[in-house]
């Protein structure tokens, strides 16, 4: 049985949290019964039993015919609360919303979160229609702005491996290749997202160093089309004064709880 801190792991709290990630994990692909139980190799009158507990608790919920399962609101409701008492997303809205009044761009404020970036909040541009993240998405961080912007504020060392998942042919398979690209995001002081993540759309991440290493970034994404030398310089200078706002404000309720 593995441990977490010295402390034995419980084994139906931790299949429960598993199954509610694989959950979330398919978004709009519905699971059978069957599927789960093999996904988690667990019996399948267990795995029955789990589920009509978390649907009668609004964890899960399944379709009319009690054969499908998907996410539940309770999840949703329990993220708009983790959002809601984080200091630091309290703290970084109010200057998303100002540098998407000076750049008409999409603005995203991310968190490392293992090899990716969780989306915490992001204000969208008025000028395309064109979705390309949401609160609580997660995207690989070699492949957009925000993940490199974070990595590389770490030493070398503690990039994995790989290879590396291809999310558009732009994107870093390689340790070497991303290797440089961090590299040269240290010597510019943001990251640059050629296409990486998606096809059309070009990046530019800050890392926020009030922690040490840096946990959380922002970024600008705006469309190839769009992206003229003089637009990109007015988004780099935008983007860096937004930066220093935020990294020189109060951190929130002085009474918060120093989260890990």
């Amino acid at each position: 049985m593995s441990e977490t801190g010295g402390v034995r792991e419980v084994k139906s709290a931790a299949r429960t949290v598993e199954l509610l990630e694989l959950l979330a994990a398919r978004g709009d692909r519905p699971a059978r019964l069957q599927e789960l139980a093999d996904a988690l190799q667990v019996p399948r009158s267990s795995m029955y039993a789990l589920l009509q507990t978390l649907i009668s608790r609004g964890w899960v919920r399944t379709d009319v015919t009690g054969s499908l399962y998907g996410i539940g609101i309770h999840a949703l409701l329990t993220g708009t609360s983790y959002l809601d008492s984080d200091p630091r997303v309290r703290v970084v809205r109010p200057y998303l919303d100002e540098a998407s009044d000076a750049l008409g761009e999409t603005i995203h404020m991310g968190r490392l979160d293992g090899r990716d970036v969780a989306y915490l909040a992001t204000r969208e541009s008025h000028e395309y229609l064109r979705t390309i993240s949401r609160v609580g998405r997660r995207l690989p961080a070699h492949a957009g702005a925000l993940g490199k912007a974070l990595l590389a504020e770490r030493a070398d060392a503690e990039l994995p491996q790989g290879p590396y998942e291809a999310l558009t042919p732009n994107s870093h398979t390689t340790r070497e290749s991303l290797l440089t690209d961090l590299a040269e995001t240290r010597s510019r002081g943001y990251s640059i997202d050629h296409e990486e993540g998606v096809l059309g759309i070009v990046g530019f991440g800050f890392a926020l160093r009030y922690d040490a290493p840096a946990q959380d970034a922002i970024s600008c994404s705006v469309p190839v089309a769009r992206l003229t030398p003089g637009h990109e310089e007015r988004i780099v200078t935008v983007m860096r004064e937004i930066r220093a706002k935020i990294e020189a404000a109060p951190p929130g309720n002085g009474a918060a709880a120093q989260w890990r």
